[in-house]
């Protein structure tokens, strides 16, 4: 009978290239980038069901899915983990690079590169800042299960209402500006990390190149904007 053993040795040299070599962690970080750009639009798509006038039923409806679902639970693991991956690597990388060329990455970069791409390591940090707020905010409630409970017509089981509280975080000057602060940030490390991803991974042709960044420009700008504009849009009402 054939018994599948893993090769050890190949195992030990695929983790040390894709973790500790500097080829590696290029691609780590691209594969997780990719999968965290996929993962902005499904989240933004839930997100605008804050925009229905249905007094939250979407969204709350929304977020149960998100969190009870057992495939979407299991993806949502990946995802922290991913999260967690990207910012190790990128700071690794850029620390990395920085102590290659004397301590000085920065400023000896400012004369060729753009912004984003310069500042990506800077960028990803108040990200991961963002991040963690965001999800102390919302997710860690939910979790406690320390939000009160509706019922939702239709539905013979309670929702956790988690609507209200990004409502209110949203009425708040202090709260919008911080969002859209780090939407901006986002935009631009999405500028600079969609196109970047698609080169390490050896997709960069003369013939899809262009087009590459042009949807890398095109999503940089709309999904960015797509979340900034839904805490714009409550505290606008709010306050109209």
């Amino acid at each position: 009978m054939f018994t599948f053993v893993p090769d050890l040795f190949n195992m030990a040299w695929l983790t040390n290239f894709l973790f500790k070599s500097s080829i590696g962690q290029k691609i780590v970080m691209s594969i997780s980038g990719l999968f965290l750009i996929l993962f902005l639009v499904v989240h933004l798509l839930g997100n605008l069901q804050l925009l229905k006038d249905d007094h939250g039923m979407s969204f709350n409806f929304y977020t149960y899915f998100m969190t009870h679902n057992p495939l979407i639970k299991l993806i949502s693991y990946v995802l922290y983990l991913t999260i967690l991956l990207h910012t190790i690597q990128g700071l690794k990388i850029y620390f990395s690079n920085r102590g290659a060329k004397g301590g000085s990455y920065v400023s000896s970069s400012t004369v060729s590169g753009s912004l984003a791409s310069r500042y990506m390591a800077h960028f990803g940090s108040i990200i991961f800042i963002f991040i963690i707020i965001h999800l102390w905010q919302y997710w860690l409630k939910m979790k406690m299960n320390v939000l009160p409970m509706i019922s939702i017509e239709g539905h013979d089981h309670p929702f956790a209402d988690l609507y209200t509280p990004v409502q209110t975080s949203f009425q708040n000057a202090g709260n919008v500006i911080f969002y859209i602060f780090c939407m901006l940030i986002i935009a631009f490390h999405l500028w600079h990390g969609f196109q970047s991803a698609f080169q390490t991974l050896g997709i960069n042709h003369k013939k899809y190149t262009p087009l590459i960044k042009v949807l890398g420009m095109i999503y940089s700008i709309l999904i960015p904007l797509g979340f900034a504009m839904i805490p714009l849009y409550v505290f606008l009402t709010h306050n109209a």
